[in-house]
């Protein structure tokens, strides 16, 4: 039997999550049932239904307009409530200036390598150049070693820079103490290293944590409860759960076989 929507909060990611991972994030191609999937799906759930991203939230509503949903940004450091207030979260905006001429630099003499800047923060991608990994992670190493106060979030192919004071678990912890998601259960979505404080923070509180595995082979590291194979494998099972279908039965179904195709 369908569960009442009021029950439900959902939250997304987007890159490898809503939509397929490209090669640049200017790249990246809406599929044309997503934007309806997920105006029915905020109908559906009264309006609790969320975008938790690292892009900033002008980026967020470029590429999913004329959706203007609720959303945090630049990992949880911006955020708009289902209201429209915009809230910025606390810290050391001064640490991320210094970077800019170095980092600037640095992926200049790489080929390659992409510096992303989104003012809050410092995405340098090499998704484009992977032999430059390991020389990219040892810098952000480093950097963060010298001062405490910046986190340095590593994801697929790219390490990002940013002040402290902010994760996509305590974005989604926030939401949950405003209308409409107060009282809700929520559910989250991801695919990469920098969504697994979401997944902690709905685990904690009794939700459901879902990770898109994509071309991931080692996904038994992260703390998502359940796992589906792909953005593909997402869109059909929120279809699903858009037809009032129980969210744990289908995660039942479609995350054992997705686990049984990704370790195979």
């Amino acid at each position: 039997m369908p569960e009442p929507s009021d029950r439900w909060a959902i939250f997304l990611d987007i890159d490898g999550t809503l939509v397929a991972i490209a090669r640049t994030p200017q790249m990246v191609q809406v599929e044309p049932d997503l934007l309806p999937l997920l105006e029915q799906l905020r109908q559906g759930v009264g309006g609790a239904l969320a975008v938790v991203s690292g892009r900033r939230l002008a980026d967020i509503d470029r590429l999913l307009a004329p959706l203007h949903l609720p959303a945090a940004g630049l990992h949880g450091r911006e955020r708009r409530r289902a209201d429209g207030t915009l809230i910025e979260s606390g810290g050391p905006e001064g640490i991320i200036a210094p970077l800019r001429p170095l980092l600037t630099a640095y992926a200049e003499a790489r080929p390659g390598l992409l510096l992303e800047d989104k003012r809050g923060s410092l995405a340098l991608h090499y998704r484009l150049a992977p032999a430059y990994g390991a020389s990219v992670t040892r810098l952000a190493r480093r950097l963060a070693a010298e001062e405490p106060q910046l986190r340095v979030i590593f994801g697929r192919k790219v390490a990002e820079f940013q002040p402290r004071g902010s994760d996509k678990g305590a974005a989604i912890a926030a939401f949950l103490e405003e209308p409409p998601f107060a009282g809700r259960r929520p559910i989250y979505a991801g695919d990469d290293a920098t969504d697994e404080d979401g997944f902690a923070t709905v685990n904690r509180l009794g939700g459901l944590s879902i990770k898109v595995l994509n071309d991931e082979r080692h996904a038994r590291s992260t703390q998502a409860r359940f796992q589906l194979r792909s953005v593909t494998a997402l869109h059909r099972w929120l279809a699903a759960m858009a037809g009032a279908r129980s969210p744990e039965h289908r995660l039942t179904r479609e995350g054992t076989a997705a686990l049984d195709d990704a370790f195979s």
